[in-house]
């Protein structure tokens, strides 16, 4: 019998294995334009859910050197609702959430009748959904070949183009396995080389939902990216390629919520022939189906509401969040958003959650707020910088790679100004 369920595992493990695509995706017939060439390399790095304080807080000796050599800020804040798929199509298009449509890593889109869920493959690789122009595109647009391991999008064909190389999302690459695609990556002949690569990691996200931040677990994960950013680096050097640059960041931080006394949704909101609701946990967004009942519904919310969340009309939203109506250009957000305070969550009875969470306003939630090192001939040495918001990122990888901004973005020049050489 044992033999027989060892057997049965083999199997449905090899079965299961095969299912997964893990074969790179190469567009053909993609050269670097003569100009192209003679331009810097930049690899942006995110390790998801990397707080800002994770590195002095482990000890992650690689990443505090770095900062050291290159410039760190004491925070990166993350664009609202502070969770992973908005927040990677901000780092990579310069556009708040409500500004590039992904405003959630679920969501209903009205006009499509349709969901995004960012599970779906068929979603997350159909441009449709994404607004902005993410650098990749920009890039290969004007000559100069990328490459991406695994970021938000970059299986689909947002903004026009695609990255010369790219792979489906999956999760059977170890963290040194993925640094290894890369640098074969920068062993390309001249012309076949990608100067914007775009590079990926779950692991310490996935460690902070799971156990919490304050985790042995995910002081592992940290040490784990720690550990591999050195071993990319490390490697670059070996290659003797001049002009490489890496910005290290992240989408969040995370902090641990209350499990024990989740918050109940609002019993009126049940009422699926007048609302429906989409609850992320750290916020719950409300459509009303009947416009004329928007303000009494936000009345009677408002008046029954308990201490331990906020109710806001849309058109009211905290105007820095950039979520309210006036920004929502997709439609997508609902006339009605409840936060909860933190660490409290929304819960609905039988539903799951995990011990740690992001999403909330990362001005009030300080553990909301990200990690930002960059380092490299483009960058000052030994400086740190204040806090800035995400959406500057874009600019500093084209002020780098001396990109032409197409479209109008939420970013400015402010931070690449004070950073860059």
């Amino acid at each position: 019998m044992k033999k027989l369920f060892a057997l049965l595992f083999s199997v449905l493990f090899i079965v299961g294995s095969a299912q997964t695509d893990t074969a790179q995706v190469v567009v053909p017939n993609r050269k670097n334009s003569v100009e192209a060439l003679a331009k810097p390399y930049v690899i942006l790095i995110s390790a998801d859910g990397f707080r800002y304080d994770y590195a002095k807080k482990y000890k992650a000796e690689n990443i505090l050197n770095y900062a050291k050599i290159g410039v760190a800020a004491k925070a990166m804040i993350p664009s609202f609702p502070s969770i992973t798929f908005p927040n990677h199509w901000s780092l990579i298009t310069g556009l708040y959430p409500a500004h590039h449509g992904l405003i959630d890593n679920y969501f209903y889109d009205y006009k499509k009748q349709k969901f995004y869920a960012m599970s779906s493959k068929e979603n997350a690789e159909d441009g449709s959904w994404y607004g902005g122009i993410p650098l990749w595109s920009l890039a290969e647009k004007e000559g100069v070949l990328s490459a991406s391991m695994m970021w938000v999008g970059s299986a689909s064909d947002a903004g026009g183009m695609r990255s010369s190389y790219y792979y489906h999302y999956h999760e059977k690459f170890s963290p040194n396995e993925k640094v290894d695609k890369v640098i074969n990556w920068l062993k390309l002949p001249e012309e076949n080389r990608p100067h914007f690569i775009s590079l990926y990691f779950p692991e310490v996200d996935a460690a902070g939902h799971r156990f919490g931040p304050d985790s042995p677990e995910t002081e592992k994960a940290v040490h784990l990216i720690d550990d591999a950013l050195k071993k990319l680096v490390e490697k670059v050097k070996e290659l003797g390629l001049k002009n490489i640059n890496f910005i290290f960041v992240a989408d969040h931080g995370m902090i641990k919520v209350d499990t024990e006394k989740p918050l109940e949704i609002p019993e009126i909101l049940f009422d699926k022939k007048r609302f429906d609701f989409y609850n992320s946990q750290t916020l719950l967004r409300v459509e009303v189906k009947d416009p004329g009942e928007v303000k009494a519904v936000y009345r009677a919310l408002k008046k029954n509401k308990t201490n331990n969340y906020d109710v806001y009309l849309d058109k009211r939203f905290p105007r820095k969040l950039n979520f309210g109506q006036r920004d929502d250009r997709y439609n997508r957000i609902g006339q009605i958003l409840i936060v909860p305070k933190p660490s409290k969550i929304f819960l609905e009875k039988g539903k799951k959650t995990s011990s740690g969470k992001h999403g909330y306003n990362p001005y009030e939630v300080p553990e909301m707020k990200a990690v930002f090192v960059a380092f490299g001939p483009a960058f000052k040495k030994d400086k740190e910088i204040g806090e800035f918001q995400n959406v500057n990122v874009y600019p500093i990888v084209t002020d780098i790679l001396g990109l032409k901004i197409t479209e109008p973005i939420d970013g400015t020049q402010k931070v690449a100004k004070a950073i860059l050489k």
